[in-house]
C-alpha cells in the first residue's frame, strides 16, 4: 500500500509540476513549489552539507523516494554523473525550457547539501529515455559541462 502510494503521489506530483512548468502565468509558482517541496524533502530525510562529491551523490540519491530510479553513473575528476528514469511526463515533448524549470527540485537539494547541478541531457528531448544530469561541490566552475542550460533561457 506504501509503494503505491509513493508511487502514484510522484506521479501525481510530477505530472503538476509539469503543467505549472509548460504554463507561463505558473512558471514562478512552479519554482516556488519545487524549492518547497526540496526543502523539505532534505529536512525529512536529514541531509546535511558535505564537501564530499561522492557523498553529494549519495544525498542527492537520498532527496527521492528510490535510489534506483536515480542512480550514479560515475565521478570523474571533479563531477559527478547520475542519471533520473523516472518517466517525466514532458518525455518528447521538446520543452527544454519546462524540464530546466521542473529541475529546481534538484538544484534546490543540491544547493542545501553543498552542489550545483546541471541537466546534461533530457527526457523532454525526442527518443531520450532518461535525464543524464552533472553535479559538482559548489563554487566549482560548471561552463565547462555541455548542459542543456547553456542551449535554453530559463525563466
Amino acid at each position: 500500500m506504501r509503494r503505491a502510494l509513493i508511487k502514484y503521489g510522484t506521479r501525481f506530483m510530477l505530472a503538476l509540476l509539469a503543467f505549472m512548468a509548460r504554463h507561463p502565468l505558473l512558471h514562478g509558482l512552479s519554482g516556488r513549489v519545487s524549492r518547497y517541496l526540496a526543502s523539505q524533502a532534505v529536512q525529512r530525510k536529514n541531509l546535511r552539507p558535505t564537501t564530499q562529491l561522492a557523498e553529494l551523490g549519495r544525498l542527492w540519491q537520498r532527496s527521492f523516494p528510490s535510489a534506483q530510479q536515480v542512480p550514479i553513473e560515475g565521478i570523474s575528476g571533479t563531477t559527478l554523473i547520475g542519471q533520473i528514469h523516472t518517466r517525466c511526463p514532458l518525455r518528447g515533448s521538446g520543452d527544454l525550457q519546462a524540464c530546466q524549470r521542473m529541475m529546481e527540485f534538484d538544484r534546490e537539494v543540491l544547493r542545501q547539501v553543498g552542489g550545483q547541478f546541471v541537466v546534461l541531457q533530457s527526457q523532454a528531448s525526442p527518443g531520450v529515455s532518461h535525464c543524464r544530469v552533472a553535479m559538482r561541490l559548489a563554487g566549482q566552475p560548471m561552463d565547462d559541462l555541455p548542459g542543456i542550460i547553456a542551449a535554453t533561457q530559463v525563466e
